[in-house]
């Protein structure tokens, strides 16, 4: 089987062009802490970890009680799973979602209200 020399020269600039393409890719984002969030629950997450976040007073409860601190939110705003069937995605004018995680080894169920510029978090129910 014979490659015609044409193809075979097309091929070898694809390749060099793509290379380049990667490399001037790896150096603009070397270093920056973009992300591509695809998933619905990456893109909400980001969303409420970028607003201001306010704690209403169930929540400063718990904290002054020690039972959760503001490290263990920051964790649960990563590492959480979001239930889509139990949040309310079209409330006006406050979203709230249900966030499932786990706070110090027990599984727990995080309620979140986002607004324009502010999310809310409103209440922390953790399951024995």
């Amino acid at each position: 089987m014979k490659i015609d020399k044409d193809l075979l020269h097309r091929f070898k600039l694809y390749g060099v062009g793509f290379a380049l393409g990667i490399g001037i890719l790896l150096f603009f984002l070397n270093g920056k802490k973009s992300r591509c969030n695809w998933f619905p629950n990456e893109r909400i997450l980001n969303i409420i970890r970028q607003k201001n976040i306010q704690y209403t007073p169930n929540i400063n409860n718990l904290i002054n009680n020690k039972v959760i601190d503001s490290m263990g939110i920051n964790l649960f705003l990563l590492n959480g799973k979001i239930d889509f069937s139990k949040s309310q995605v079209k409330n006006k004018p406050c979203r709230k979602y249900w966030i499932d995680g786990k706070i110090k080894n027990k599984k727990a169920t995080l309620h979140v209200k986002i607004c324009d510029s502010i999310a809310f978090i409103d209440k922390l129910d953790i399951i024995e």
